[in-house]
């Protein structure tokens, strides 16, 4: 299976060792290339890159809309026989203005790896991450019931936890409930930069009638990564931090926790679950 990689296990059962093979979750380092210079180390499981590098670069305000990027594409300049490295790099032009914007933004940087566990690594201060974001307005509006059956939908395309037991997801729907993009990854932060991502390359962004649903519990970083994407209520299986409810009150996001069981807990602007 694509995103998995298969491992020696030993099995204990009833005092038992058994030797045996396991599919674990694949966690590969994803270099990627602004300009023609070395940016970034992502850890991700492999699979939607592109994606994951833009979702990345709008978290990061370096781009702002899909029109800031000239191209996104796997590396083509390495060697034909560097087959590994192609598929583990990818590289990214923007457009002037973008890119001039991005210079400036990246004196601010500090050059480190990041982690699958990594949200936003790469800034020095968290208020960089804010820099030019507004409140979102207040109009879109979903139904309890529908977000209390996210998790369970999300759920149903998740393969490669199927296989492994090892990833997390993020999953983007519309106030009708209808599936926008689905992702999954080692790292909770990456698969909601594979899910933006997605609608970004696609043009649909702002999701400002949208719903982020996150498997696990719901960080500062992903608040900011539906800020930046425009959507306006984020939901998660597990408990929101204190700085993700601080920020999502900031940023006029719903945020929604516990929703497992039929139930759910609203920790901000409740007005737009109805």
């Amino acid at each position: 299976m694509t995103g998995s990689v298969r491992v020696p296990v030993v099995r204990v059962r009833d005092g038992r060792h058994v030797e045996s093979a396991d599919l674990a979750a694949a966690e590969v380092p994803l270099e990627v290339r602004l300009g023609g210079r070395a940016f970034s180390i992502l850890m991700r499981t492999p699979g939607a890159d592109r994606a994951l590098v833009a979702g990345f670069l709008l978290s990061e305000r370096l781009i702002r809309s899909a029109d800031d990027l000239a191209t996104i594409e796997q590396c083509t300049d390495l060697p034909d026989e560097a087959v590994e490295a192609r598929a583990n790099t990818v590289s990214v032009e923007l457009e002037p203005a973008a890119a001039a914007r991005a210079a400036h933004l990246l004196t601010g940087r500090r050059d480190v790896m990041a982690t699958a566990a990594c949200g936003v690594c790469g800034r020095s201060t968290l208020e960089s991450l804010r820099d030019g974001l507004q409140a979102l307005p207040a109009a879109a509006t979903v139904t309890a019931s529908l977000v209390a059956a996210l998790p369970r939908r999300l759920r149903a395309h998740q393969p490669l936890f199927d296989a492994t037991g090892g990833t997390h997801a993020a999953g983007i729907v519309d106030a009708a409930g209808e599936v926008l993009a689905v992702a999954e990854d080692v790292g909770r932060h990456n698969a909601v930069d594979k899910a933006v991502g997605s609608l970004l390359l696609r043009e649909l962004l702002p999701a400002s009638h949208a719903v982020l649903c996150v498997s696990g519990r719901t960080s500062f970083e992903i608040v900011q990564k539906a800020w930046c994407a425009g959507i306006p209520i984020v939901v998660s299986v597990s408990a929101p931090s204190s700085l993700a409810t601080s920020l999502a009150d900031e940023a006029g996001i719903t945020l929604a926790g516990f929703v497992r069981d039929g139930g759910l807990n609203i920790y901000t602007h409740p007005a737009r679950i109805v």
